[in-house]
């Protein structure tokens, strides 16, 4: 059996903030189609990591990168990459769901009209919703305020809106941790979903998620890589002490 080639590989990857270094010789391929989860206590780098796939830890004063990110071979960190068009095909959900105070509609045109894509909004703003499982539920209200759905329903309309710009890849930085466990399992469902579409990374501290949601997992600690598996060899056979230690309660 071939395997895919990956959609992202990281090669000796440092990060540093100002003379700190945050994260030390990472080196991982993330596979297409798949969702490859990152675990690990606060503060080990998972969420600067995940920050460094599509440069939104550019807007950070005083950081710096050493080694490479290759985007389908191309290196994100070279002097020709055009960030505005790296975070379209790299898009990413956050902590908090953070709609725009518009309507519902434009929160999701919002992407195709700056980015002016030759696209009828009409068609993207439905598939969108669609594809973030909402669109049964405000398919009737779309002129109404984004404010007013819930936390659940915003944080699904997040993720239209960046579904509405044709990503490749989509991060989600611990996108369920405001949520309660029923909202929570309805993103989770939706995961499984767009994984037959898009290439997904997601940040968690919730290892009971990862294990559910995710093909392959990665263990930070301290700023490094300490194992990166298939998500089942991961949480049945670890091969490091220490992810069995972190899996089992006995650490972190």
């Amino acid at each position: 059996m071939s395997v895919s080639p990956s959609v992202f590989s990281v090669q000796d990857l440092d990060f540093y903030y100002g003379s700190k270094r945050s994260l030390s010789k990472i080196s991982l391929e993330i596979q297409p189609r798949k969702v490859t989860a990152l675990i690990g206590p606060s503060g080990c780098g998972k969420s600067t990591f995940l920050r460094c796939l599509n440069r939104m830890n550019d807007t950070i004063a005083e950081t710096r990168v050493e080694g490479k990110i290759l985007l389908n071979g191309k290196n994100i960190y070279d002097a020709d990459m055009d960030v505005v068009t790296l975070r379209q095909r790299v898009g990413m959900v956050f902590q908090k769901p953070n709609p725009f105070p518009q309507s519902i509609y434009d929160n999701v045109a919002f992407g195709p009209r700056v980015m002016g894509m030759n696209v009828n909004l009409d068609d993207v703003v439905e598939k969108s919703l669609r594809a973030a499982a909402l669109w049964d539920d405000v398919k009737d209200n779309l002129k109404s305020d984004a404010l007013g759905l819930s936390l659940g329903q915003q944080q699904r309309l997040c993720i239209a809106r960046v579904v509405a710009v044709q990503p490749e890849v989509i991060l989600m930085d611990e996108s369920t941790s405001a949520l309660d466990p029923i909202a929570t399992a309805r993103i989770e469902e939706l995961i499984a979903e767009l994984k037959q579409d898009y290439t997904i990374v997601i940040v968690t501290h919730n290892m009971q998620q990862a294990a559910r949601v995710s093909d392959y997992t990665g263990l930070f600690w301290l700023g490094e890589l300490i194992e990166f598996s298939p998500t089942e060899t991961m949480f049945t056979v670890p091969k490091q002490e220490l992810t069995e230690a972190y899996i089992t309660g006995k650490m972190g």
